[in-house]
C-alpha cells in the first residue's frame, strides 16, 4: 500500500511501513510538514495514498469536501509512543483492513479497538 504519514507521527514510521514492503513516505520528504492539512489531502489524493495521522482534522476535511477519497487512518491510542508501537498496530491489522482502505474509508484505531466508516460519509 501506499501510505502518506502526517507529522502528527514521528518520521521513523514510515522507514518501518516501507521495510515492511510498503510505499511510504513522511510529510516531511516532501519538505510539507508546515502544511495545512487540506494540502497534505490533496497530496495523498493526487498520489493515492493513505493519510496516517493522530490528527482528527483530516476526517473533518473529507466530510466537508463530501469526498470519497484518500482513505484515512487515525491513531486514538495514547499507549502507542513509539514509531515501532504505530507500525505494530497498523502492520498487524492491516490485512483486515486494506480492503476497506482500498474502497475510500476512515479507520479508527481507539482503545485496542479498530473501527472502519466507508467514504463518504455522506452514504
Amino acid at each position: 500500500m501506499k501510505f502518506l504519514i502526517d507529522n502528527a507521527l514521528p518520521p521513523q514510521l514510515a522507514t518501518l511501513l516501507r521495510k515492511a514492503g510498503h510505499d511510504a513516505v513522511h510529510v516531511r520528504g516532501y519538505r510539507m510538514q508546515a502544511a495545512p492539512d487540506h494540502a497534505i489531502l490533496d497530496r495523498a489524493l493526487n498520489e493515492d495514498r493513505v493519510i496516517v495521522s493522530a490528527d482528527s482534522d483530516f476526517a473533518a476535511i473529507l466530510a466537508i469536501r463530501n469526498a470519497a477519497r484518500p482513505s484515512f487512518v487515525l491513531f486514538r491510542e495514547p499507549e502507542l509512543v513509539t514509531a515501532g508501537h504505530y507500525a505494530d498496530r497498523l502492520l498487524g491489522h492491516l490485512s483486515g483492513i486494506e480492503a476497506e482502505l482500498n474502497k475510500g474509508s476512515v479507520v479508527v484505531f481507539r482503545s485496542g479497538r479498530v473501527r472502519i466508516r466507508n467514504l463518504p460519509f455522506s452514504d
